[in-house]
């Protein structure tokens, strides 16, 4: 058989505050800049999941997209959209970055894919930045 990469995307709005506990004000300020505003400041991100596998011989599908959505739903969006990320459970102990939300996101999803395997997440943060994660 043949491998092929599923892709699904999804959005969500949210607002985060760039902000280490392990640095002092100052250093926050340096390192975020604007970013560290105490109030926060808001995104319309962007997610990309594929998943990696080989079609069902009968329905000639790796995993139904619909499937995809709902769990996508449950174990990511229904946590962040349109929250404040500083404040979610899911990123508890985190500055949430790029970087870092996408590898939360990563390991929220990795055991709930059951058709195929998680292959890659790509997150949005603006049309021009943009973090590619493989569980790396």
């Amino acid at each position: 058989m043949s491998v092929v990469y599923l892709t699904r995307h999804v959005h969500f709005s949210a607002a985060h505050r760039l902000h280490s506990a392990e640095l002092d004000e100052e250093q926050n300020r340096n390192i975020y800049g604007l970013c560290n505003n105490p109030l926060g400041h808001g995104h319309n991100y962007e997610l990309e999941i594929t998943i990696r596998g080989e079609p069902d011989p009968v329905t000639g599908m790796v995993m139904d997209l619909k499937e995809v959505k709902a769990i996508v739903e449950k174990e990511i969006l229904v946590h962040v959209d349109h929250q404040h990320l500083n404040h979610v459970a899911l990123l508890q102990g985190k500055v949430p970055t790029a970087e870092n939300i996408v590898m939360v996101f990563w390991y929220a999803l990795k055991d709930k894919i059951p058709h195929g395997e998680l292959y890659e997440m790509v997150l949005y943060e603006t049309p021009r930045h943009s973090v590619r994660y493989r569980g790396e």
